[in-house]
């Protein structure tokens, strides 16, 4: 029971940023912008809040500072964001290039701020956090263990965000905008839709929960920020493929490729892992692997939105 409990918290640790930051992928793509600066955001959004918690967290700790920090890491991934939408969409460019851009600037930005900050490259935070037991939920039998002892609050937040996108994106009117500016621009534009406007918010969106996908990585698996979110963006973007850019999907695909990298950063810790006569590197490479395998089986029947990827200029309509 132990080392189900392990592995079941440790899969939520990693699935659960992955899930966040794939949904935000959706909601860009879905409006026609391809976002391949997630990571770059998710490590704005890190920086910025990791170094709101530093600053702060001698006055304020535990729980209200970490939903200060993911309002902070919301704001500061959907500020930077805009970057993006405003190559992509005003200026037309090319997608890949401007993505691109943000994230080779995005860690270049946060070690110059912090080495000029704190004088040193990476920016501790004390971890005032995990909950050792939810009240009430934590004393269930068997499910208590499993999901509400040694827990953080962004696990349930990331879960939170996962039911209201789904939502958002089947059944809202602005769910079916926004499908409609990624799938047909010109027949919503046509019937006056701002496609403009609706992938401004696409990104914007896109931008605000990558950027919370940064913080929620970096909360339980360390106590400093490196300027790094260990490819996770890039990841989060194979999670949104393998998933078919549909939120149920997503959510599946989040969590194979979390139980695939605890498997790999924990596998000391489950006796069945421990005891194969294999070096830790195969571990390590499992979930890229992984990733690899299951774009080679399932990108075929992948249905990306029609027009991602595509500029829309109203005057050639």
């Amino acid at each position: 029971m132990n080392t189900l409990s392990f592995v079941v918290q440790q899969t939520m640790f990693f699935a659960i940023p992955l899930l966040i930051v794939a949904l935000g992928g959706m909601f860009s793509e879905r409006s026609g912008v391809v976002n391949i600066a997630l990571e770059g955001i998710m490590i704005m959004g890190a920086f910025v809040s990791i170094l709101f918690i530093n600053l702060t967290q001698d006055q304020i700790s535990g729980q209200i500072l970490l939903l200060l920090a993911v309002l902070v890491a919301g704001a500061a991934g959907g500020v930077f964001s805009l970057l993006h939408a405003y190559a992509a969409i005003t200026l037309r460019a090319n997608q890949v290039i401007s993505g691109t851009a943000l994230n080779m600037f995005a860690p270049a930005f946060a070690i110059f701020i912090t080495r000029s900050v704190q004088k040193v490259q990476q920016i501790p935070f004390n971890d005032t956090f995990r909950l050792a037991k939810v009240p009430v939920l934590g004393d269930i039998p068997v499910i208590g263990a499993l999901f509400f002892q040694n827990a953080y609050i962004t696990t349930y937040l990331g879960l939170a965000i996962f039911v209201v996108a789904a939502i958002v994106i089947k059944k809202t009117r602005f769910g079916l905008r926004l499908r409609s500016c990624g799938e047909y621009p010109q027949a919503a534009d046509a019937v006056g839709i701002n496609v403009y406007r609706i992938r401004y918010k696409g990104v914007f969106i896109s931008g605000m929960l990558a950027g919370i996908g940064g913080l929620v990585f970096v909360i339980p698996t360390s106590t400093n920020f490196n300027a790094t979110v260990a490819g996770y963006g890039f990841l989060a973007l194979a999670v949104l493929i393998f998933g078919n850019w549909r939120p149920g999907s997503i959510l599946g695909a989040a969590f194979f490729f979390g139980l695939m990298k605890t498997f790999a950063s924990a596998y000391s810790g489950i006796p069945f892992l421990k005891g194969l006569p294999l070096p830790s590197n195969v571990y390590k490479m499992l979930p890229y692997v992984a990733t690899l395998v299951a774009l080679a089986f399932f990108s075929k029947r992948s249905q990306a939105p029609r027009s991602s990827g595509v500029p829309f200029d109203k005057s050639t309509r």
